[in-house]
Order: structure tokens, then C-alpha cells, then sequence
């Protein structure tokens, strides 16, 4: 069988729409046999899933497992799908953001490396060395914020979901998502303030 589980190796997710039938009709001709729907289906999502987790753990190896482990999941309950019980994307980014929650515990994080970074946004023309430099804060501060919080802020910031679709992966309120993150911001801020000069970001 070919292997179902390669993606593009695409550092964002923000992928433009692949044409073509519906997540949930592809991954129903998957379950009746169809592996090219779910190589359609691995273009569309892969990404996306390799998106956040390389954001919410910080490293490509562990990230492309991640997304590689996701979406096995996904190609194991697919005979146990039902349309119309929620959207697909749904429920892969809820299990690709649980796999690094529990990969991040396992791990335990250890001494990171001071933060630092304003919003991505904001970069101004800079050479490389010091655009590098501000990606690495940016993830460093990033991976300072409690699960939660980092997960709403890399979903709406990063990500650019809408409130509401956030609230649907992480299974809250939508006013939940604003707190988290307001308070995921607020905390950036403060962690990246120190910093600002060093990284080429003068004013506030």
C-alpha cells in the first residue's frame, strides 16, 4: 500500500483551497478503498496539521511525526465516520493539537532560550540573520505560554482562524477563545518587550 501519510513539507498552513469534492467525501471513498482520495485529502491537510505543530513544538522532526501520527488516526477512523457530525478539519486539528500537548509533557521542557519578537506583521526590512532572529523569539515566546493559550493564539494569529472556529477545535465558548487570547497576547508582549531594540524593533 502507498504510503498515505507524506504531505508537503510546507512550514505554513494556510494553504489556498484544493478543488475538488468535499474532506468528508474523500475520506469516505478512503474507507471504501480509494487511496487516491486520500492522497488528495493528505495535500489539503498535511499542511495544515504540519503548520501547527510545527508552532506548537518548535522542532520539523517532531512536527512531521505529529502530523504523520494525525493522520494515521484519521485513516484509522474513517470506516466510523459520520457526515454531518462535525467538519473533519475540526476534529484533525483537535488531534494534531492533543498529540503535541502529550508530546510536550513527555519531554518536559528544559531551559529554553530568552523570548522575544513582536508580531509577524510587524517585520520591517531587515537581512536575514536578523529576520532569523526574530522567527526564533517569536517561537521561544511562544513556547512559554501555557497549552492553551498558545494553542488559540497560533490558531488565530498564525493560523488566521476565525473565533468561532477556534472555539470549535478546542471545544470552548468563543468568548473563551477571546480570553485565551488576550491573555496569550498579553503575555508575548511582556516577554518580547525586553528584546524589541536588540531585534531591530525600536518603537512600541
Amino acid at each position: 500500500m502507498e504510503d498515505l501519510t507524506s504531505y508537503p513539507n510546507t512550514a505554513h498552513g494556510s494553504s489556498s483551497a484544493v478543488p475538488g469534492p468535499s474532506d468528508e467525501k474523500l475520506l469516505g471513498q478512503f474507507a471504501h478503498g480509494d487511496t487516491a482520495a486520500a492522497r488528495l485529502l493528505t495535500e489539503r491537510l498535511g499542511p495544515r496539521c504540519y503548520s501547527v505543530s510545527l508552532r506548537m513544538l518548535g522542532n520539523r522532526a517532531e512536527a512531521e511525526d505529529v502530523t504523520q501520527e494525525a493522520m494515521m488516526r484519521l485513516w484509522k477512523m474513517s470506516p466510523d465516520w459520520v457526515p454531518g457530525q462535525a467538519q473533519l478539519s475540526t476534529w484533525l486539528y483537535r488531534v494534531t493539537l492533543n498529540l503535541c500537548v502529550d508530546l510536550r509533557r513527555k519531554k518536559r521542557p528544559d531551559a529554553l532560550e530568552n523570548v522575544a519578537e513582536p508580531e509577524d506583521q510587524a517585520a520591517s526590512v531587515v537581512d536575514q540573520i536578523q529576520e532569523s532572529a526574530r522567527k526564533d523569539a517569536l517561537q521561544a515566546a511562544l513556547d512559554q505560554l501555557p497549552d492553551r493559550q498558545r494553542q488559540a493564539v497560533i490558531l488565530r494569529h498564525i493560523e488566521e482562524m476565525s473565533n468561532p472556529e477556534i472555539a470549535g477545535i478546542m471545544d470552548i465558548s468563543v468568548e473563551a477563545v477571546e480570553s485565551l487570547i488576550a491573555r496569550g497576547k498579553r503575555s508575548l508582549t511582556a516577554m518580547l518587550a525586553a528584546r524589541r531594540e536588540e531585534l531591530g524593533y525600536e518603537h512600541g
